[in-house]
């Protein structure tokens, strides 16, 4: 594995097509072994709406404790798929909470070698620094478990946002409106038949501009809170130059942490001096099942509070983005020039995510 490499230049993966092999891998936490009819169903439909022929890693269904005994089969796993010249795309079944464990398994030089699409969220954040590091983009978004074997099927912003980022050779543009509200209950992944129920969705009225004013740019980068604790201060963690012009995408887990939890996280940034680098952030709709209207709104006022305490009033936020743990999961490649409009209320990625 090379050492310190950080580009701020990444290598974007071809563009996905239908008939293409992809891989399914199981990085994180073994959930396929544990509720296989989601798992299943996640493929089938990946295969069903967009033509893919998907392939298994060798440890994608093994039982959820062998899994998490063995980061380096995991780690394997992830590497096969990335050197096998067949494999176009490379979809996460599921989270979890140790992808860093695999990290050290990983060789950044044949990731780099042949970047492909790489998709997953939550604790694939650890998996998508390592990508930044090999010098690739990646996409956080929908895992097959969560996000393409979603009840009846994906919303159409969430598979819109999917194909514009990694089928299209287009510019992104704008994120897309969610007319079909947003859900954060989950379905009891234990009853067989748990993706017959629809989802609770409640009423999506747009993006909140939490401080700021008018246009700014950067490169997309972030991922999961909780995750991103994780990599603080390791090798896997860039020199502060390296998050300036970054626009920070942040979102909570289904864990619901507390308000405290995320000022001290944010602190934290500061502290680092990342807040004062960074050309803006996107905070997630935060997570959670049990979560009231008015736990989001705290969560949004401590990303004020943290800014303003350390002299960042004019740093742009925009809120209620829907990247993480609520659905539907937009589709965010990493390094990907975005604009904040926070006259608007709008967020627009400027680049393709994808190359011919």
């Amino acid at each position: 594995m090379i050492g310190q490499r950080w580009s701020k230049d990444l290598i974007k993966p071809k563009a996905l097509r239908r008939g293409d092999r992809v891989m399914s891998v199981t990085p994180c936490w073994g959930g396929p072994s544990i509720f296989p009819h989601i798992y299943v169903a996640g493929i089938a439909y990946l295969e069903q709406q967009f033509g893919f022929q998907v392939v298994e890693a060798p440890h994608a269904r093994h039982p959820a404790a062998w899994v998490e005994d063995n980061p380096k089969a995991r780690a394997d796993d992830l590497m096969m798929a990335f050197q096998d010249p067949s494999i176009a795309g490379i979809f996460v079944s599921i989270g979890g909470n140790d992808a860093v464990r695999i990290l050290p398994y990983l060789d950044l030089d044949i990731i780099a070698q042949d970047p492909k699409v790489l998709i997953g969220y939550s604790d694939v954040t650890a998996i998508h620094f390592a990508c930044l590091k090999a010098g690739i983009s990646t996409f956080y978004g929908p895992s097959i478990m969560s996000g393409f074997a979603e009840s009846h099927g994906m919303t159409f912003a969430g598979k819109s946002s999917f194909e514009r980022a990694t089928l299209s050779l287009k510019p992104i543009g704008f994120l897309p409106k969610n007319t079909e509200g947003w859900a954060n209950d989950w379905p009891d992944w234990s009853v067989p038949f748990a993706l017959s129920r629809k989802r609770l969705r409640h009423v999506d009225d747009g993006l909140k501009v939490l401080q700021g004013s008018g246009m700014h740019t950067g490169r997309l980068i972030g991922g999961c809170a909780e995750v991103l604790e994780t990599l603080k201060a390791t090798t896997w963690w860039p020199d502060l130059d390296y998050w300036n012009d970054v626009v920070l995408f942040y979102e909570t887990s289904e864990e619901a942490p507390s308000a405290a939890s995320v000022y001290r996280w944010m602190t934290n940034f500061a502290s680092q001096g990342i807040l004062g680098e960074i050309s803006g952030i996107i905070f997630a709709r935060p997570g959670g099942a049990e979560t009231t209207a008015e736990y989001h709104q705290e969560q949004k006022d401590t990303l004020v509070r943290v800014t303003n305490e350390w002299g960042l009033t004019d740093l742009p936020i925009i809120a209620d983005a829907d990247i993480g743990h609520t659905d539907p999961i937009y589709t965010l490649p990493y390094g990907a020039r975005v604009r904040l409009d926070c006259d608007q209320a709008e967020i627009e990625i400027l680049d393709s995510g994808v190359v011919g």
